[in-house]
């Protein structure tokens, strides 16, 4: 049931703030924000037993609920984002796939009014600008060289919307549209690439600050060979992206990275694609046929694995519960630190009382079991 929570008082829940956790603490909710303190009157919601967290921020998504986000119409995306807040993401960036440039530009278009709405909080361009020998789920007869004109066609394209832009930096004009990207305060994202180490350090040194999906469309690590991911990891101004689904990463992967960049540098994300939170069956990534057999998206020409099924209420779960990180360095990697790369964590990302108030309730085992966004009920908690 939704509903508008004018003056609520949460309580007695563990709840996760940017100092740890407060154990019987209380989130008070005024309108659309959270508040030092609550209103004569106020609704108490008793939620002792629970966890509140801040609502979850997902930088990395293509869609979910049967709706893609690079082809779908504004209803559909509508109908992607939706179903991606009633599983905790408050907070959600539209990933396009690679297309012709035209194509893309229009997407752009379409989708920079639903981010200029507030039902989107940007946009990340993942292709075509990356590398054929790392391609994914990716048209390769799409691909090209990231042109800095080309890049700032999108940029303009999206009218200031523009996140993120992955891109495979050892290919020609690489550097010079990291360097563009660092201009203009998008984020230059080093992700389906084939460089080498050195090639890795240059681009970081260049403006690169975020690692798409870290392990995978990337070469392996090797002992004299280190590529991308040993420079990745080793760079305190690199943030590293993880899809914990179980699929994309053994366990001892992502431990590596939570040891070896800590929970300040990790963002959890889903790489979702349009069978998140609907179902098995045929699905379109963008020009690409994609098959979905118990929850694990792979293209039906190649068997690459096509994004993901995840929502982030199944990551921060698996996090806590099977690969034992500390519920506090999940919230980090999963709310704060991606709010902090997009520009809203004045806004969003913690709990701290002047922001959205936008949380999400879980009960003793992590399950789901509320989530608020702006001071509404998204899913209500049913409380005995």
């Amino acid at each position: 049931m939704a509903g508008r929570a004018d003056s609520t008082v949460l309580a007695g829940a563990r709840v996760v703030l940017p100092t740890g956790t407060v154990e019987n603490g209380r989130v008070i909710v005024e309108g659309t924000r959270i508040t030092g303190s609550p209103a004569e009157g106020a609704r108490t919601i008793d939620l002792t037993g629970h966890w509140v967290v801040p609502g979850f921020v997902d930088m990395h998504n293509h869609g979910g609920g049967g709706a893609s986000f690079t082809s779908g119409t504004v209803d559909e995306v509508l109908t992607g984002v939706r179903t991606h807040r009633e599983h905790g993401t408050t907070t959600l960036v539209a990933s396009t796939v690679t297309g012709e440039m035209d194509f893309l530009a229009e997407r752009a278009g379409i989708l920079s009014e639903l981010v200029e709405q507030g039902d989107l909080a940007g946009i990340h361009f993942e292709g075509p600008f990356i590398s054929p020998c790392r391609k994914g789920a990716h048209s390769e007869k799409l691909l090209r060289h990231p042109d800095p004109a080309e890049v700032r066609k999108l940029m303009d394209a999206a009218r200031g919307t523009a996140k993120m832009f992955t891109l495979a930096t050892e290919l020609p004009g690489g550097i010079d549209s990291v360097r563009l990207l660092a201009e203009h305060g998008v984020i230059a994202a080093i992700g389906h690439t084939d460089a080498t180490y050195e090639q890795t350090v240059e681009a970081i040194g260049a403006g690169a600050t975020v690692a798409t999906h870290l392990f995978n469309a990337m070469p392996p690590f090797a002992h004299r060979d280190p590529g991308p991911i040993a420079a990745l990891l080793e760079d305190e101004r690199i943030t590293v992206e993880l899809i914990n689904d179980g699929t994309h990463l053994h366990p001892a992967a992502l431990q590596l990275a939570y040891h070896h960049a800590g929970a300040a540098r990790v963002a959890l994300i889903t790489d979702a694609m349009d069978a998140a939170g609907f179902g098995d069956g045929r699905y379109q990534l963008g020009p690409l046929a994609v098959e979905v057999k118990d929850g694990v998206a792979r293209l039906v020409e190649g068997n690459s694995i096509a994004g993901s099924t995840l929502t982030l209420d199944t990551a921060f779960r698996r996090a806590v519960t099977l690969d034992r990180i500390p519920v506090e360095d999940v919230v980090q990697s999963i709310s704060a630190n991606p709010a902090r790369l997009l520009g809203v964590y004045d806004k969003v990302g913690s709990l701290d009382p002047g922001k959205d108030a936008d949380l999400v309730v879980l009960d003793a085992d992590f399950a789901l079991k509320g989530v608020m966004r702006k001071g509404e009920w998204v899913i209500e908690p049913e409380l005995g």
